[in-house]
C-alpha cells in the first residue's frame, strides 16, 4: 500500500523501512522465498519497484521505530468513523537539548504504603 502511494505521488527515490526481517531480506534477494503464498506478493513488489529510480529496503525492528510506535499508540486512542474524519498530522523535529532530573531513591525501613502526612 505504501509503495502504491509513493508511485501515485510520483516519488522516484524511496527508502522502505519494515519491521519484518523476512519481508526485507526476501525482497533484497538475501533470503529465498519458500512459502508459495508469498511468491505472488514478492513478484508484485518487484514489479512495482521498477517505477523508482532508487529504492532501498531497510529492516527496522519495531522496538527501534519510534514513529511507528507513536502512531500505533495514537491509533489505539482515537476512534474514527470515516476516512474523511482523519486530519493530517503535522510533525516537526527540533534539535534542542533536553534536561531531565535524576532522582535517587533513599532506602528506609518503612513499607511503600506508609502514611507520609
Amino acid at each position: 500500500m505504501g509503495i502504491h502511494a509513493a508511485i501515485e505521488r510520483k516519488i522516484k527515490v524511496l527508502e522502505v523501512c519494515e519491521d519484518s526481517a523476512l519481508v526485507i531480506y526476501q525482497l533484497k534477494g538475501e533470503w529465498e522465498t519458500i512459502d508459495p503464498k508469498l511468491f505472488e506478493y514478492r513478484g508484485l513488489v518487484l514489479e512495482l519497484i521498477k517505477e523508482f529510480d532508487d529504492i532501498t529496503f531497510y529492516y527496522l525492528p519495531l522496538n527501534k521505530n519510534q514513529m511507528a510506535n507513536a502512531l500505533a499508540t495514537l491509533v489505539s486512542m482515537v476512534k474514527v468513523k470515516k476516512q474523511k474524519d482523519v486530519k493530517p498530522i503535522q510533525m516537526s523535529i527540533y534539535e534542542a537539548l533536553a534536561h531531565c532530573y535524576n532522582i535517587e531513591e533513599e532506602k528506609d525501613d518503612r513499607h511503600w504504603y506508609h502514611y507520609i502526612l
